[in-house]
């Protein structure tokens, strides 16, 4: 348990100092430290990442950081896409979710030591690219569980045409809005295998996640954010690891049966 709570500060410290990141600790967390079932696990992190993403953009309400426009462009299809993933996930044996999961870990983590150039000066808009965008994310939400804000933030620069600041809090809008969505059709998923989600588990790491969040958001103007970037994309690589050396193996045997 105490480490369980741990993992829940850190999903919450990570998602306050990068903006992302915080959602692919979550399934990881609730299967290895909490010792849960691989769908459940899923189903859950939708539910936490949903909320803490939206507290987390609340934030940014009053400042009016949050592009509208985009969240309808991005977050309708996200979630339409995320339901979807979630409706195949029902046909997807959860090792071998955890598997995709790994290799979802191995890209944030390539996407994360990229130098990427994030400056749009012209402000265009590609609407078409963002539309479809915000599916393909989605259906990847809905089936491995996490929130895809290292996909988002960039989508929504380079697309969308925003800055940091309103990619950033426009993407918590997204995130939660596609996460529920997934959540809701995870509901079915888990009622047909007869799966049940630990509220208490649900409750107690999405509050530390959100107390972690507004930590992150205050040290993030204290430690270097490329250094911070590249220490948690290796960390990504080495968790990635090891559920591969857990999880590769019984996918492997099942997909042979």
């Amino acid at each position: 348990m105490l480490l369980g709570l741990i993992g829940a500060i850190f999903i919450g410290l990570s998602l306050g100092l990068m903006g992302s990141g915080g959602s692919i600790l979550t399934v990881p967390v609730l299967v290895y430290l909490f010792g849960q079932d691989e769908k459940v696990a899923i189903a859950g992190s939708l539910a936490i990442v949903g909320t803490i993403a939206l507290a987390g953009g609340l934030t940014y309400l009053k400042a009016k950081l949050i592009d509208w426009k985009t969240v309808f462009l991005f977050g309708i299809p996200g979630m339409v896409g995320t339901y979807l993933g979630a409706w195949i996930a029902a046909y997807i044996p959860g090792i071998v979710q955890l598997v995709l999961f790994s290799f979802v870990m191995i890209a944030a983590a390539i996407m994360m030591l990229r130098k990427q150039n994030l400056s749009n000066d012209s402000h265009e808009r590609h609407l078409i690219k963002i539309v479809f965008d915000g599916l393909i994310v989605g259906v990847i939400t809905g089936i491995v569980g996490v929130g895809g804000g290292f996909l988002i933030v960039p989508a929504l620069v380079l697309l969308g045409g925003l800055n940091m600041r309103n990619a950033v809090a426009t993407s918590l809008i997204i995130i939660s809005l596609k996460s529920y969505s997934g959540f809701y059709k995870y509901l079915d998923v888990l009622n047909q295998q007869s799966l049940n989600l630990d509220w208490k588990v649900l409750g107690m790491v999405t509050g530390i996640g959100i107390i972690g969040t507004f930590v992150g958001n205050y040290l993030c103007n204290i430690i270097p954010q490329n250094k911070l970037k590249i220490y948690f994309a290796y960390f990504l690589m080495v968790m990635a690891a090891f559920i591969l050396y857990k999880e590769l193996p019984n996918a492997l045997k099942l997909m042979t049966i």
